[in-house]
């Protein structure tokens, strides 16, 4: 009965985050016509990803902490009902400066929605599930933001500010499904709380981190975001420099690699953990995308960059619920101090990576592959040697 209960518990938590990814991917279409009418464009959107990018970065250690103290369902709760709150700002917002307000209380709902979701995931799945759970976790982040671009599109046709309405719906619905319906597992993860790590700002718990068993997965973690922002901040920018490649041809490169990725995540990812381990698999998967990412300057047509596009997507979909699993497993007691710093770091490289991204770009339209592999490359060795010096226990 437990069993089936932590099932449908894990059903919940997905479609929660589902209904996050598709709510913060189905604005992506609207974006820049709803940016030129309040005459601005590409460097506004820099900033409005940067804001919520900071929001996340900012408070999700306080949230990580509050959920071991308060209970996981929550923070759940309050995560949804601020990114619900937030999308009906952006939309109805009549100032620029209302745009990056409206974006950073995004980020902070996903700081309070996304480490409470993992912990919690956490919590109801046992050392040798873990690694099926954060992929399946993972698997409807992914299709909820492979979705969303979509369905954002089709509501476009009723107005520019329709799908933020819709965004925020969706968020308000999924609230009040998990009060009702999501189980209330406080007492089962309160037993002995990290008392040392609670309330404390986010630069004294990130140094306390150095200090834990999976810090290294927590630099896996920030490099990996990093990568991956400057993949999705340039890549567009990339192909149509070098092709002229259409929105349409975009659209369809992006979305396969999605769907590989869903896929994996449903289907391959644990059979993959329990034959060759978390560690290996993030280690092999950091070269094939540190290559795929130097491949993009030796393939030409339509069909091979497409290739290529979606051997880096699937790489790096593997990569992440690795990371999250090996966290989790070394996390113990402290899952959602765990799940806050995981969530603080990822957010520190989706903040860095497209800034940096666009810099790299306006020099060269090759720099920004060229330095993601060779960031990916050299946390690989980092990995190798955190390996080797410390043999983890997972």
């Amino acid at each position: 009965m437990k069993k089936k209960s932590n099932q449908f518990a894990l059903y919940i938590l997905m479609f929660n985050m589902f209904i996050a990814m598709a709510g913060i991917g189905l604005v992506i279409p609207v974006m820049p016509q709803y940016l030129e009418t309040f005459g601005v464009a590409g460097q506004a959107l820099g900033f409005i990803i940067a804001s919520f990018a900071l929001g996340q970065f900012l408070f999700s250690p306080l949230a990580g902490d509050l959920s071991d103290s308060l209970g996981r369902k929550k923070l759940i709760i309050v995560g949804l009902v601020i990114f619900s709150a937030s999308q009906l700002w952006f939309g109805m917002a009549t100032h620029e400066w209302m745009l990056y307000c409206a974006r950073f209380v995004s980020g902070i709902g996903g700081a309070f929605l996304i480490p409470a979701t993992m912990a919690f995931v956490a919590d109801i799945t046992t050392l040798e599930e873990r690694g099926k759970g954060m992929g399946l976790l993972g698997a409807s982040m992914s299709l909820g933001f492979m979705i969303g671009p979509a369905i954002g599109g089709f509501l476009a046709n009723v107005s520019l500010t329709f799908p933020f309405y819709m965004a925020a719906l969706a968020a308000i619905l999924s609230a009040f499904i998990s009060f009702f319906i999501l189980p209330d597992i406080k007492n089962a993860v309160s037993a002995n709380p990290p008392e040392e790590k609670k309330r404390q700002d986010i630069f004294v718990q990130m140094k306390n981190s150095v200090k834990t068993p999976y810090f290294m997965m927590l630099i896996i973690i920030f490099v990996f975001s990093f990568g991956i922002a400057n993949f999705q901040t340039t890549f567009s920018l990339y192909v149509d420099h070098k092709y002229n490649y259409t929105p349409q041809d975009i659209a369809v490169v992006l979305t396969v690699g999605g769907f590989i990725g869903v896929i994996v995540q449903t289907v391959v990812v644990d059979k993959l953990f329990k034959r060759f381990g978390e560690i290996n698999v993030i280690l092999i998967n950091l070269v094939v995308a540190a290559s795929a990412l130097l491949l993009f300057f030796l393939v030409d047509g339509f069909w091979l960059v497409l290739t290529v596009a979606s051997i880096f997507s699937t790489a790096t979909t593997l990569i992440r619920p690795a990371v999250n699993t090996v966290v989790s497993k070394l996390a113990g007691h402290e899952q959602g101090f765990a799940a806050g710093m995981n969530n603080a770091y990822m957010s520190l490289g989706n903040m860095i990576g497209p800034a940096l991204a666009g810099i790299f770009f306006d020099i060269n339209i090759n720099f920004p592959f060229v330095i993601g592999s060779v960031i990916l490359l050299f946390s690989w060795g980092l990995t190798l040697v955190w390996v080797k010096k410390k043999n983890p226990v997972i």
